[in-house]
């Protein structure tokens, strides 16, 4: 009957400073392979893949989990594929949010949307995995002298 939302801190495997600049590095690796193999999905420059990989971030930080809520109902009902859906409006609202600031990141379509949101997705997952074995967990563990 009654909805309970606590706010929580960053939990100890969130790593901190470091754990957030491996996400970043994470970001800016995907996004660079995916503009290399999706045909439509187009970053020129380093500039235009650092800005938009912080874009990137930002806006699957703080817009992904409401639009993510939202769509509860239809990702449940795809079991889970409505979530390529969801990625996919992600990128192209960073492209459209790099558009302002006059980036050559560009996302021609729903389908390098969709694709580029794909391959991004397995890329950060195993990005993802690595760094937290072998760099953060070992950082974490000799900043605890363990």
């Amino acid at each position: 009957r009654f909805i309970y939302i606590e706010w929580r801190g960053p939990r100890p495997g969130d790593f901190g400073w470091p754990g957030l600049a491996v996400r970043f590095v994470v970001n800016v690796a995907a996004l660079w392979f995916s503009q290399l193999i999706v045909r439509g999905f187009d970053i020129e420059g380093w500039t235009a893949l650092l800005i938009g990989a912080a874009i990137f971030g930002v806006v699957n930080a703080f817009i992904r989990p409401v639009i993510a809520l939202i769509s509860c109902p239809l990702t449940v009902l795809t079991l889970g594929l409505f979530t390529l859906i969801v990625n996919a409006a992600m990128l192209g609202l960073t492209a459209w949010v790099a558009g302002w600031f006059d980036l050559a990141f560009e996302v021609d379509g729903f389908v390098a949307a969709l694709l580029g949101a794909l391959v991004i997705s397995l890329v950060s997952t195993v990005l993802s995995w690595w760094t937290k074995r072998n760099v953060l967990e070992p950082m974490e563990r000799e900043r605890l002298g363990r």
